[in-house]
């Protein structure tokens, strides 16, 4: 059955990367961090709402992310000038610096897995996980 089999390797390939992130990253970085400083570093700043939709959470989890990225000085967050209701974080250089890390620790992961395909094959599994997700 395809499905089970996909699941089984989907199960186990997200479980990997959790774990190897989970410890590479640590003690200055989470995952969630990671996808807050990523998502920043293609906006000069964003409202904590607008996060929702990357993380699947709730406003009082990303809260408290904020709080926690804030207090280890990966981000900042600012009233607006003109309407004080209006929260905006922002990156630090020391963030951007984590970001940096972050990226390079899974991207080095992913290519030892990738590795063991070849090129072309990767592509076509670029392309076919693109339209399993409908991207």
């Amino acid at each position: 059955m395809v499905t089970h089999e996909f699941a089984k390797l989907w199960w186990k390939l997200s479980k990997d990367l959790r774990n190897h992130m989970e410890t590479e990253l640590a003690p200055t970085l989470t995952e969630g961090q990671l996808t807050v400083l990523e998502l920043l570093s293609g906006h000069e700043r964003m409202k904590p709402s607008d996060f929702i939709e990357f993380l699947a959470t709730t406003p009082a989890a990303i809260t408290t992310l904020l709080d926690r990225m804030e207090k280890a000085e990966l981000i900042t967050r600012e009233r607006d000038e003109k309407d004080r209701r209006i929260v905006w974080v922002q990156v630090t250089d020391k963030g951007k610096t984590e970001c940096q890390r972050g990226k390079e620790i899974r991207d080095h992961f992913l290519q030892n897995y990738l590795s063991r395909i070849s090129s072309h094959n990767q592509q076509v599994l670029v392309y076919l996980l693109g339209k399993v997700a409908n991207a």
